[in-house]
C-alpha cells in the first residue's frame, strides 16, 4: 500500500496545526458559525443530530493494520468505543467532542491518516475495487491510478470550492464492483486494440434528490493524459455549474441540461487548450512517475500451492462442518492467484447497525490481516471490509478466530446484508430512521436456509432523498420520508450498482413503519412464487415486471 513521504506528512501536519489554531479561534469567539463551517467542513467534521460527527478518509478503501489499531485507540479515547463504515470505504466517529478533534487529527497523522476533504465542495474520497490487485476478472489494479487522483486532488487550489461535491470511482475490473456509473466521473481501464491501457471516461453520475447514470463522453484516454482530461472536466464543471441552487449544482445537471455530447465537446474543448498550452510537456504523467506510483503497490511473495490436496481438504472441512460451507460459499472469493482467496467480513450481524465495529473488532480484523495475510484492510462501499492473500489452506482456522469476534456473519450478498445509512438515529438531515428497519428486516429474515435460497439481492436502505445508503439502485431500495411528522417508508424496486446500472422504480404510496416489513416479505414472495430456475431476483423482476409485486403490496387496499 502507499506509504507517504516527507511531502504527504508535512502538509497533513501542517493542516493539523492549522485546524487547530482556527478551532480555538472559533471557540473564542473570533471565527463566526458562518465562516467555521466550510473550514470544519474540509476538515472532514460535520454536526449531526446529536453531536458531531468525524468522517476519516481511507483512500480507496485500503487500510494498514497499524492503522485500524490506532482507530481503535482513537474511538476508546474520544468516542464511545466503535466506529462507522460508510459506503464510501470511509469511517465515522459519531461522537467526538468539537474541542478535541484537533487531537484526533493529531492522533490520525501519526499513522499516515487525515479527515481533508472527507465532506464539503470538493473533489472528495477516490473510490475503488475491495478485491483490486487480486480479482480474476482484473484488467490493471486500479489503486496506482487512485493514488495518483489522490495526490492530484489532494488540497487542489483550483478546485477547493466547487459548486457542490465531487466523486470520482475508478474500477480496473470487467464486473463493476465500484459503482463508477454513479459518480460524478467514473474511469473503467480499458485496453486499446494495440494492448495499450487507458481509461474510458463517463462523467454525470450520481444519486441523491435526482439520481443518474453517468454518460460516456471518451472512449478511450491514453493514461499520460489522465490528469490533464480531468483537469479539463472540473474546470468546466467549476466555471459552469450551478451556485445558485445547491439542489441543482451538482455535474451531473450540467451534464444533463447541455447533453452528453454538448459536455463531452466543451471538455474536449478545454482539454486541448490545457495541453497544447506547453506542448504538453507539463500536463502529461510520465512513465517514471506512474512507475513510482506502481511501485508501493507490490504482490506479495505468494507460495506454491498444490491446489488438487488444498481443494479437498476444503470439500472435506465444508463437508463436516455446515456453518463452514456457508461462510466459504457466501463470504470467501478465489483470487487470481492459485491458492489465495479474499475473505469477506460481515459487519451486520443481526442487532448491530450495518457497519459499526467496536474498538475490540477493529484490533482483531488487525490481528486477522496480521496473522493470515499481509496486514493490509479493505473496506468496501458496502460496508464491509476485505482481507486478501489468506492462504486457503488457512481459511477454516480463519473462521474459526473471525467467529469468535463476531465478524463471520454468512450473509455477503444477501438480503441481510444490506447497505444502511445512519437515519434519523444520528443524521440531522434524515426523515426518518434507518438502523431500526435494516434490525427488523434482518430479525425477520433469520432463517439462513431460507436466506440461501433467496440467493443474491442487494436491499439499501436510506433515511432521507440524499441517499446515503443508495436505495435508488438496490434491487429492494427503502427510502425514508416524512408525512407530517410521521416516519413512512417509500418501496422502491430494480435498482442496480453493476455495469449494466439501473435506476429503481417506485413501488407504490409510502408504507409506514408498521407496514414496511411485512411489505417487503409480500416482496419476497412473489419472487420466489415466479422465479425460473437459478434466477435471482433482478432478473425476475425485470422479467414479470411491477404489477405483481404492487398488486401483492397493496391488496388489502385494494
Amino acid at each position: 500500500m502507499y506509504i507517504y513521504d516527507q511531502y504527504d506528512q508535512k502538509l497533513v501536519d501542517e493542516r493539523v496545526a492549522q485546524y487547530r489554531d482556527q478551532t480555538n479561534r472559533y471557540l473564542d469567539g473570533q471565527i463566526s458559525d458562518e465562516e467555521f463551517l466550510p473550514i470544519r467542513l474540509q476538515n472532514g467534521l460535520y454536526v449531526q443530530r446529536l453531536a458531531p460527527m468525524l468522517r476519516i478518509a481511507i483512500p480507496y478503501g485500503l487500510i494498514s493494520s497499524r492503522q485500524l489499531r490506532a482507530l481503535a485507540n482513537i474511538s476508546r479515547r474520544f468516542d464511545k468505543g466503535y466506529v462507522h463504515f460508510t459506503t464510501r470505504q470511509n469511517i465515522q466517529l459519531n461522537w467526538p467532542r468539537l474541542e478535541e478533534v484537533p487531537d484526533i487529527l493529531a492522533e490520525l497523522a501519526k499513522v499516515q491518516m487525515h479527515a481533508i476533504q472527507t465532506s464539503g465542495n470538493c473533489i472528495r474520497n477516490t473510490t475503488t475495487d475491495q478485491f483490486a490487485g487480486v480479482a480474476v476478472d482484473e484488467i490493471e489494479d486500479p489503486r496506482p491510478w487512485c493514488e495518483i487522483i489522490r495526490q492530484w486532488s489532494t488540497i487542489h487550489p483550483e478546485f477547493a470550492f466547487l459548486p457542490r461535491k465531487f466523486k470520482i470511482a475508478v474500477c480496473g475490473s470487467e464486473e463493476d464492483r465500484a459503482a463508477f456509473l454513479l459518480h460524478d466521473i467514473g474511469i473503467q481501464l480499458v485496453k486499446n486494440s494495440n494492448g495499450e491501457s487507458g481509461f474510458h471516461i463517463y462523467a454525470g453520475g450520481g444519486l441523491g434528490r435526482t439520481p443518474v447514470i453517468a454518460s460516456s463522453i471518451r472512449e478511450y484516454l491514453p493514461r499520460q493524459h489522465l490528469l490533464s482530461y480531468l483537469d479539463a472536466i472540473l474546470r468546466v464543471y467549476n466555471r459552469y455549474g450551478n451556485r445558485d441552487n445547491k439542489y441543482k449544482a451538482r455535474i451531473k445537471i450540467l451534464v444533463k441540461a447541455w447533453t452528453p455530447e454538448v459536455f463531452a465537446q466543451r471538455v474536449e474543448a478545454e482539454w486541448q487548450q490545457i495541453i497544447s498550452s506547453d506542448g504538453g510537456v507539463n500536463s502529461e504523467l510520465t512513465e517514471n512517475e506512474v512507475n513510482r506510483v506502481k511501485g508501493f503497490f507490490t504482490q506479495p511473495d505468494y507460495e506454491p500451492v498444490d491446489m488438487l490436496k488444498v481443494e479437498a481438504g476444503l470439500k472435506a472441512q465444508a463437508t463436516d462442518n455446515l456453518a463452514f460451507s456457508r461462510w466459504l460459499q457466501r463470504n470467501v472469493r478465489d483470487q487470481k492467484q492459485p491458492g489465495y482467496a479474499s475473505v469477506s467480513l460481515s459487519l451486520k450481524p443481526a442487532g448491530v447497525a450495518p457497519g459499526d465495529v467496536t474498538d475490540g473488532q477493529l484490533e482483531s480484523i488487525a490481528d486477522l490481516a496480521e496473522r493470515f495475510s499481509n496486514g493490509e484492510v479493505r473496506s468496501t462501499h458496502n460496508q464491509n471490509v476485505v482481507i486478501a492473500d489468506v492462504l486457503k489452506s488457512a481459511l477454516f482456522d480463519f473462521w474459526q478466530q473471525a467467529k469468535v469476534h463476531g465478524l463471520a456473519t454468512p450473509t455477503i450478498g444477501t438480503i441481510n446484508d444490506m447497505i444502511c445509512c445512519p437515519g434519523g438515529d444520528y443524521c440531522s438531515l434524515a426523515n426518518a430512521k434507518s438502523i431500526p428497519v435494516a434490525e427488523a428486516i434482518q430479525r425477520r429474515f433469520d432463517d439462513l436456509d431460507y436466506v440461501y435460497d433467496l440467493g443474491d439481492l442487494e436491499l439499501n436502505i436510506s433515511g432521507c432523498m440524499n441517499a446515503c445508503g443508495h436505495h435508488h439502485v438496490g434491487h429492494i431500495g427503502i427510502l425514508g420520508v416524512d408525512k407530517k411528522g410521521e416516519e413512512w417508508y417509500q418501496i422502491q424496486l430494480g435498482g442496480s450498482a453493476s455495469k449494466q446500472a439501473a435506476l429503481a422504480k417506485v413501488l407504490g404510496p409510502s408504507l409506514s413503519r408498521d407496514e414496511v416489513v411485512e411489505g417487503i416479505e409480500k416482496i419476497i414472495d412473489v419472487y420466489v412464487e415466479n422465479r425460473l430456475e437459478g434466477e435471482a431476483f433482478l432478473q425476475t423482476y425485470q422479467r414479470v415486471g411491477m404489477n405483481k409485486f404492487k398488486e401483492r403490496v397493496y391488496a388489502q387496499n385494494a
